[in-house]
């Protein structure tokens, strides 16, 4: 009871002596109340939260105004708080600018706290640069929104323009290298030598398999725009990873297909993981070993895969009433998870449509791909047996 007019008492002097309304997001509090503080605790025994100590006041009060919730700053990048110089402000103003709606700036903040820390001049180099391969200022600022650290937290900004000259040049689109800059910003954290190497290096190795000079250019474009991490890998375990595979029995021409299909995928792998997916597909599905290049040409994935994951994979085909042989007689099924497998199954089964029976091709390919393929399925099972419309032919 003593505790409950505590409380109460609590209010009526915070009510009566609060000259302003503190921030409820990050305790930055300006008023003379704070002096009958001691006074209200001994009501209440609860103290209230304190900022630590060693907070920049400016900084936390600059985000205050802007409707930044600091206790997300705090629980992440509080670090970021306590720096002596920091740039507020400026960033909030350099966004506006460039039409970054007023209340998209604090959600940049919150994800990317790191901005404040930007000098003004360098965020201004880093908007040029953006802008050199976006066509307006609003797919910026989209960007922007949706990848402030990558925008933000750049640590070679020349580096990163020799290599978006460097890409250019090469023939990839604006729109594929801006995708670059916001899913793959490591890549332009190479030096502009290692990536120029690394280019040369797939080149070679398409003219050596086999690959004509005519269609070297579209290939290494299609590489890139579907893995640019691919430049992240050094040139001798490539090496290693298709000598290897020649080793296997592959000819030139196999190895230049599995690397059109696998893309950079394939210069993941190493000689070891390779040999434990090959000795898993020929013990699982007793093949030779022409019968598992064959297998492997037509789902290069069998490669790609651990161990781990292509046996949880089987075994969750397998406890859907799927056969090993149908398995190997369609082995691309096993590029999708046993999730989808599931879902695409019981939806099929809702047709009266038996897996077990039928052909697995139907469960293959994108989200896209099977709804289209869903669809004929159910237009044949729906369609009516005869023409309504048409007239009869009844002999009198």
């Amino acid at each position: 009871m003593v505790r409950g007019i505590g409380q109460g008492i609590t209010g009526m002097f915070r009510m009566f002596l609060m000259r302003s309304q503190p921030c409820s997001l990050c305790s930055y509090k300006k008023t003379e109340a704070f002096k009958y503080e001691p006074f209200l605790k001994y009501f209440t025994s609860i103290p209230d939260k304190q900022p630590p100590k060693d907070e920049n006041d400016m900084t936390v009060g600059s985000l205050c105004r802007l409707s930044v919730d600091i206790r997300k700053i705090r629980r992440v990048k509080g670090w970021v708080l306590f720096k002596e110089k920091t740039y507020v402000e400026e960033i909030a103003d350099i966004l506006q600018k460039i039409g970054t709606h007023k209340t998209a700036i604090p959600h940049i903040l919150e994800r990317c706290p790191e901005a404040i820390l930007c000098s003004p001049m360098a965020v201004n180099a880093q908007i040029d640069l953006w802008q050199s391969v976006c066509r307006n200022n609003s797919e910026l600022v989209a960007l922007i929104e949706q990848f402030p650290e990558s925008f933000f937290t750049v640590k070679n900004q020349e580096n990163q323009k020799l290599n978006i000259k460097f890409f250019q040049e090469l023939g990839l689109k604006n729109v594929i290298i801006s995708r670059f800059l916001t899913t793959a910003p490591n890549i332009f954290c190479n030096s502009i030598e290692k990536n120029k190497q690394m280019i040369k290096m797939l080149q070679e190795t398409y003219l050596n398999l086999g690959g004509s000079q005519a269609n070297m250019k579209v290939w290494l474009l299609k590489l890139l725009s579907q893995d640019p991490f691919v430049l992240l890998n050094s040139s001798t375990p490539v090496k290693e990873t298709l000598e290897f595979l020649q080793k296997q029995g592959f000819t030139n021409l196999e190895v230049l297909q599995l690397l059109s299909k696998l893309k950079g995928f394939l210069f993941q792998l190493s000689p070891t993981s390779i040999q434990e997916s090959i000795s898993f597909a020929k013990s699982t599905f007793k093949c030779t070993d022409q019968d598992l290049k064959e297998l492997i040409l037509k789902c290069p994935a069998l490669l790609y895969y651990t161990v781990p994951v292509l046996e949880e994979r089987i075994q969750g085909l397998l406890k859907e009433g799927v056969s090993l042989p149908h398995i190997r007689e369609t082995p691309m099924v096993l590029e999708l998870t046993p999730q989808i497998v599931q879902y695409r199954i019981r939806k099929l089964n809702a047709l009266g449509y038996n897996i077990r029976n039928g052909n697995l091709e139907n469960l293959n390919g994108t989200k896209k791909e099977f709804e289209s393929n869903f669809g004929k399925i159910q237009a044949k099972k729906e369609r009516p047996l005869f023409n309504p419309v048409a007239p009869l032919n009844i002999e009198d």
